[in-house]
């Protein structure tokens, strides 16, 4: 998915996500398939590596579409987490803990996931501004929405499927052929993360944390601070 507005007036075009999705099937889908529900299945399980938006990314998308730009800027805006507490959660007590610095540029940081989502085994590299600013996350520390990675995200894989994704986001540039592995550039002072866990350090400026979590398979979140010129 390339970079830009997450949400599109466009999805409001579709009255639900079978129409998007029977966007996605081919001619040639339903006659090697017969069944469209067999075809929109293998569109939606990703085994066709088509890039598209997920069930719950759709119903996000027409959710903010149709509230309109005013509401959904004041809700992405807002400090979510405040008066929450989350001593029983450390994955969520680590995201209220950042939310904040996050949101005012103090501090960027990407959240590593593993985790089984609707039993397809997946992984990615969440950029958590880029989330913040595309997602009212008051559903997420409120606990109805579990946070997983995402095709539009940093980076994300299906262990079942072998589906990879790589997508820049407004904070890091995506640097994925070199031989020190999987790089994460910050587009404003230009510092490397690595991610690679047997690394000494992460880098300049940043730091890593491996999080013990049932929610999850796995969790790892790693911390920039950006040093700002003056």
């Amino acid at each position: 998915m390339a970079d830009g507005e997450m949400f599109d007036k466009s999805v409001l075009d579709f009255q639900s996500y079978e129409d998007y999705l029977d966007q996605q099937v081919t001619n040639e889908d339903l006659y090697y398939l017969e069944d469209p529900d067999n075809a929109r299945q293998i569109v939606e399980l990703g085994y066709k590596g088509k890039d598209f938006m997920s069930r719950e990314e759709f119903e996000a998308a027409r959710k903010a579409a149709s509230e309109g730009p005013l509401k959904r800027k004041k809700s992405l805006e807002a400090v979510c987490s405040v008066g929450k507490r989350f001593d029983d959660n450390p994955f969520l007590y680590a995201l209220a803990k950042r939310e904040e610095l996050v949101r005012n540029g103090k501090l960027s940081t990407i959240i590593f996931i593993r985790d089984v989502v609707k039993g397809h085994e997946v992984s990615g590299f969440i950029d958590y501004g880029h989330r913040l600013k595309t997602e009212d996350f008051e559903d997420y520390f409120n606990r109805k929405k579990k946070l997983v990675p995402k095709r539009s995200d940093l980076s994300y894989y299906n262990w079942k499927t072998h589906t990879l994704y790589y997508n820049n986001s407004s904070t890091f540039q995506v640097l994925a052929d070199n031989e020190m592995g999987l790089l994460f550039k910050h587009k404003r002072d230009r510092k490397t993360i690595n991610v690679d866990p047997k690394a000494p350090t992460p880098g300049d400026n940043s730091n890593r944390t491996v999080l013990q979590t049932d929610d999850y398979t796995q969790v790892t979140i790693y911390d920039h601070v950006t040093r700002r010129k003056n």
